[in-house]
């Protein structure tokens, strides 16, 4: 079996896993671990990962990060080459200048926050609505400043990383998106909710055409707006040093982004989705990170030479 009909096999695999702590990597062949989560969750997921790898005859090893290196075979030789690997490519990213523009903490960036997530004041009634749709983490923690009787109500969120913050305030978690873009997002969950009424969670800005598909296909779906972005004013220009990378992980960020920075021609950008790439000035052409992580966006910036 070839590289490519191995490395899809892989991924075929793990997808049916719904891992939340371990991301897969097919470039390298890795999945990498969420360091900022509990070994609790950790250990559990890793537990999952590798009997299925097992099970399915796929050789593995844990490297000194806690990653899962997928290899050909599991040797003395094979684990130091991946550590020796692991430093240069550590070498290597310590030179670069890779910046997330929010607080969030990831390995080998920079923060350097451009908004603020300012929650809104409402009055919510959830007793009526037979699930929650939510496409933004931010939506979760501000509709939690609200009420407590969102968490038993079954919540279908459009990736991993909105899934994590939703377990983390003990929500109740149904279904997490495959695609991990709005309108794609709309139509796998449009089915199992047709009939229902459902309540898409959401900030004052969305891109997606995600409640009129939901209505389109049977489902009564309502939004309700619990948060705005707004930009941050920064007193002095912000000057980044020269051949910076810059990571958007959403249309507010570019938005803000541009309103503090100017941009030089040393730059790269870095798009956590298709979506957010269409946001960019004609005169940026982002590079599209793998999946719709920070995590990925990193290791997406990490290749640029």
């Amino acid at each position: 079996m070839d590289d490519n009909k191995i490395m899809n096999k892989i991924k075929k695999i793990l997808e049916s896993l719904n891992l939340l702590y371990y991301e897969y990597n097919s470039k390298s062949n890795i999945l990498f671990v969420d360091q900022t989560t509990s070994q609790e969750n950790i250990n559990r997921e890793r537990v999952k990962a590798t009997y299925c790898l097992t099970s399915n005859d796929i050789v593995f090893f844990i490297d000194e990060d806690e990653n899962i290196v997928i290899s050909h075979k599991d040797t003395f030789l094979t684990r130091l080459a991946q550590r020796y690997k692991n430093f240069l490519n550590k070498i290597k990213n310590n030179r670069k200048n890779i910046y997330v523009l929010s607080e969030k903490n990831v390995k080998d960036a920079h923060n350097l926050p451009m908004f603020d997530i300012k929650y809104l004041e409402k009055d919510v009634e959830l007793e009526a609505y037979d699930a929650l749709i939510f496409t933004s983490k931010n939506a979760i923690k501000a509709l939690a400043s609200l009420n407590d009787s969102w968490k038993k109500i079954p919540s279908y969120v459009i990736a991993p990383q909105t899934a994590k913050v939703l377990k983390t305030l003990d929500g109740t978690l149904s279904y997490v998106g495959k695609e991990h873009h709005g309108n794609e997002f709309a139509h796998e969950i449009s089915d199992e909710l047709c009939g229902k009424k459902v309540l898409y969670v959401c900030g004052a800005k969305v891109v997606s055409n995600l409640v009129n598909i939901l209505n389109n296909n049977g489902v009564l779906c309502e939004s309700l707006v619990v948060y705005e972005t707004v930009c941050k004013n920064y007193d002095k220009e912000i000057k980044l040093p020269k051949n910076s990378i810059i990571i958007f992980s959403s249309p507010s960020t570019i938005e803000c982004f541009f309103k503090n920075v100017k941009w030089d021609k040393s730059f790269e950008a870095v798009s956590i989705g298709q979506t957010t790439a269409q946001y960019f000035p004609e005169y940026v052409t982002p590079h599209i990170a793998e999946s719709t992580s920070l995590i990925s966006c990193v290791q997406k910036a990490q290749e640029l030479s």
